[in-house]
């Protein structure tokens, strides 16, 4: 991090939290407005996430890097809502952004407006390569969903390969190639929805004689999989960058540059799927420019509108006119307040360098993470790219035996303590706000360790 970019942030007060205040316990959370809340909203609100019922706390209002709960207490945010207000709570300039366009036009359908017009032109500047053809949506299962049709149009074919733990959303498409099971979503995947293994620095299947993971095999298998369990009609890959919800995994980084050559050699499209790494997450607009490669489409989200529910498609140049195919407006997708939180979170981070802070608190959490692995038995790894991080517990290093019941103690500990932040099972995740700064991401790591420390004792491995 050079010292010019250190000092623009020291100059910013809103990623700024004045750590002689927060975080502030005065209440054990939940408190008794936090649970008369959420028991009433609960009786008609179902299908929580686990986070919320492992900590059903009732938040009241957010400022940069803080949450408030209806008691009175203030909590560091580790989630970013989940990886979505990668700016902080409320910043001014996006909350302005909104509201202007709130009071001049809310939506008119798939029109052009200036609003709209200008961030297309933003995006086809920040976009690496000849990604410039875009579709505007309101989530990111949506988006996956438009980005499928887009692939299958431009290919003229159905099959699609993901990997085992990616996460596409809860339709059922993007069900079909992810990690979530359940029979409500369908007893089988869709046609021509499949699966294979990637690798994990962690977790590797497959391995070279001194240890390294031997990506070439993956491959190898890829083209077995594809000659073998397909009928021949395949589209192409659509898969993350850095595994989030299956637990920030991230892979090796000669993955993604040999899989864009095994597409090209074979005629495949490459989607990747970046509603939650993008926009400045790991310190890139997308996360694979991590490893210089252009997707054939892509998909952003997330902290794209900093909590507004905005998410797009980007396609290259090459295959724009797909677009055309597919019925690719929707009844809410590039609406002006949409576009206006877009535009405005793309500037704050091209204007107050947060491209390159994130990544500079990537490093700091990746030193200070090593520090806690090698202090505490039951930290099997731990990741950082930029500010997407993740802490996996294990029984055992060796074995590398999943410690979930651990994963729910360290969660529960670590936010009555005043971390607001999201769990996993056996791995603990982290999206703090790309705006933090240094002293307020070393607390929230502190309150973490703090806490391994305590369930350690609790379940006698200390």
């Amino acid at each position: 991090m050079n010292n010019t970019i250190q000092e623009n942030f020291r100059t910013l007060e809103w990623g700024k939290t004045d750590l002689t205040r927060v975080p502030s316990i005065t209440t054990p959370p939940p408190g008794p407005k936090s649970k008369n809340y959420h028991e009433r909203c609960t009786r008609y609100f179902k299908g929580l996430s686990g986070q919320v019922k492992l900590f059903p706390v009732t938040f009241e209002s957010g400022e940069g890097c803080v949450l408030r709960d209806v008691d009175g207490n203030e909590y560091i945010d580790f989630s970013s809502g989940i990886y979505v207000t990668t700016l902080g709570h409320c910043h001014p300039k996006i909350s302005e952004a909104i509201a202007k366009a709130a009071h001049t036009l809310m939506n008119a359908h798939d029109f052009t407006t200036p609003i709209k017009t200008r961030l297309v032109e933003k995006l086809a500047e920040v976009l690496p390569g000849d990604l410039n053809g875009f579709q505007f949506y309101d989530s990111g299962t949506t988006a996956v969903e438009a980005g499928m049709r887009v692939m299958r149009a431009a290919s003229g074919k159905n099959e699609m390969l993901s990997c085992f733990y990616d996460y596409h959303g809860k339709t059922y498409g993007g069900v079909s190639l992810g990690h979530i099971r359940s029979h409500v979503y369908g007893r089988v995947r869709a046609p021509g929805a499949h699966m294979v293994p990637r690798p994990d620095t962690y977790r590797p299947l497959w391995t070279k004689g001194d240890g390294t993971i031997n990506t070439d095999q993956y491959l190898s298998f890829y083209d077995d999989y594809i000659d073998k369990a397909t009928v021949g009609d395949v589209a192409g890959f659509v898969l993350e960058p850095i595994q989030g919800w299956g637990g920030t995994i991230m892979p090796p980084d000669d993955f993604f540059p040999k899989l864009r050559k095994f597409c090209d050699d074979r005629g495949l499209l490459l989607m990747i799927d970046e509603v939650l790494a993008s926009w400045g997450r790991t310190g890139k607009w997308l996360c694979m420019e991590h490893w210089d490669v252009v997707p054939d489409i892509v998909t952003i989200g997330k902290g794209f509108g900093n909590g507004f529910p905005v998410t797009c498609v980007a396609v290259r140049e090459s295959i724009k006119e797909s677009f055309e195919a597919i019925s690719a407006s929707s009844s809410y997708g590039g609406n002006p307040m949409a576009c206006a939180a877009a535009l405005a979170s793309t500037e704050v981070i091209e204007e107050e360098n947060l491209l390159e802070w994130a990544e500079h608190l990537g490093h700091v959490a990746l030193e200070h993470m090593g520090k806690m692995k090698r202090a505490h038995p039951i930290i099997g790894d731990v990741r950082a790219k930029g500010c997407l991080m993740g802490i996996e517990l294990v029984k055992d290093p060796k074995t590398k035996e999943p410690f979930n019941q651990a994963g729910a103690l360290v969660y529960q500990k670590a936010f009555a303590k005043g971390l607001a932040w999201i769990p996993a099972g056996h791995i603990l995740r982290m999206s703090p706000p790309i705006i933090m700064d240094e002293a307020t991401l070393i607390k929230g790591l502190d309150m973490i360790e703090e806490s391994i420390g305590e369930t350690e004792r609790e379940l006698g491995f200390a």
